[in-house]
């Protein structure tokens, strides 16, 4: 099924936005089906010190994101990829709510459609390195992104002793605190298109916080005390829906 939903967004455009979760077109890969869906693990493996970040948006409202949030869960494992899963709001009224959904990170979704000059978002995308949107559930896909899209030189993200250090490098960005929460979730659906199904997720974001701002030269930041059971992630990203040129786990 193809579903197309109007989804207003006050906080971000004062006109009628295009969302769309569209079931029909969205299948496991070829590769992911013919190899038992363990891509992941035959993947020539990118820079450790330089993980690609990829961000999943998807809802459990949405029929067509389970396959997705499978996908993820297995990219997660990869050292190389820092995998996080954003719960967006816009299929909350399908007749099931969300239940790590924030309007914050439906915004982020939308930055990202408005920095590539796209007037809709859908679900399930996900976003890789900041740059290039891929089909969630399209295993081989994601990974060839992940190749591409991966930053071979540039800053570097350390912590050390309730501080993260940005290295030298080109630009201004911003630097973000993400706090995630890195167990399986499986969450039993009781309403609307994936009413009966249980849906694990990994790695699905709390929290979203800007640290400050990086302007070319090597920069530390103070980490706040993690909230108890959750990882954090720090992504250097240029401009709003911009590339994200490092990331660091702390």
């Amino acid at each position: 099924m193809s579903r197309f939903l109007t989804a207003f967004a006050p906080a971000l455009a004062p006109a009628f936005l295009l969302a769309a979760c569209s079931g029909a077109s969205i299948t496991p890969s070829a590769d992911a089906a013919t190899n038992g869906g363990d891509t992941a693990s035959k993947v020539a493996l990118g820079d450790t010190a330089r993980p690609t970040v990829i961000e999943l948006y998807q809802s459990q409202g949405c029929s067509s994101c389970p396959p997705a949030d499978k996908v993820v869960n297995r990219v997660a494992d990869r050292p190389d990829v820092i995998a996080l899963s954003f719960a967006v709001t816009y299929w909350d009224d399908l007749g099931w709510k969300d239940t790590f959904a924030s309007p914050a990170f439906t915004a982020r979704q939308w930055d990202y459609a408005h920095a590539a000059g796209r007037s809709v978002v859908a679900t399930p995308q996900v976003i890789v390195n900041g740059k290039q949107p891929v089909l969630g559930s399209r295993e081989g896909e994601l990974n060839d992104a992940i190749a591409r899209n991966a930053n071979h030189d540039g800053p570097t993200v350390t912590a050390d002793a309730g501080k993260v250090t940005v290295s030298a490098g080109k630009g201004d960005a911003t630097v973000w605190l993400v706090r995630y929460d890195p167990r399986t979730i499986n969450v039993a659906v009781a309403g609307g298109e994936n009413e009966g199904a249980t849906i694990p997720h990994r790695n699905i974001v709390k929290q979203l916080t800007p640290l400050g701002q990086w302007h070319g030269s090597q920069a530390s930041f103070t980490l706040p005390a993690a909230p108890a059971g959750l990882k954090t992630a720090v992504l250097v990203q240029q401009g709003k829906g911009g590339p994200i040129i490092a990331a660091g786990r702390a």
